[in-house]
């Protein structure tokens, strides 16, 4: 009985030696499974990133000459404006003159209006 009975311990050890390394072996399998995914989506990310980037290089591109066309369009006003406002003090200069030296020569003297006695 004794060797019926060692033999069936050693079919449970062997049993169990076997069981432990199909254990390992779906350990081992999982773990090389995660590191794949995060290679895989790090991949993904990367692409991801660079396809991103090159709409948003592709959009300031796009954009960029119209905000050229716009700053020139606004530069281009500015100076019709300041050429207006120079031709428009020339035209009033004089009037400007005169009525500074009215002011200055002719002056009326009265009390100010907050003026209380």
């Amino acid at each position: 009985m004794s060797a019926s009975n060692s033999q069936g311990i050693n079919t449970l050890l062997d049993a169990e030696r076997e069981a432990a390394k199909i254990v390992q072996k779906a350990k081992s399998y999982r773990v090389q499974r995660l590191k794949d995914a995060r290679s895989e989506a790090a991949k993904e990310i990367e692409e991801l990133k660079a396809r991103k980037n090159a709409e948003y290089q592709d959009f300031v591109a796009q954009h960029s000459g119209e905000s050229d066309q716009s700053l020139s369009k606004v530069e281009q006003e500015t100076e019709e404006k300041i050429a207006e406002i120079r031709s428009m003090a020339q035209q009033n200069k004089q009037e400007a003159i005169d009525k500074l030296m009215k002011a200055i020569t002719q002056v009326e003297t009265k009390p100010h209006q907050n003026f209380r006695v």
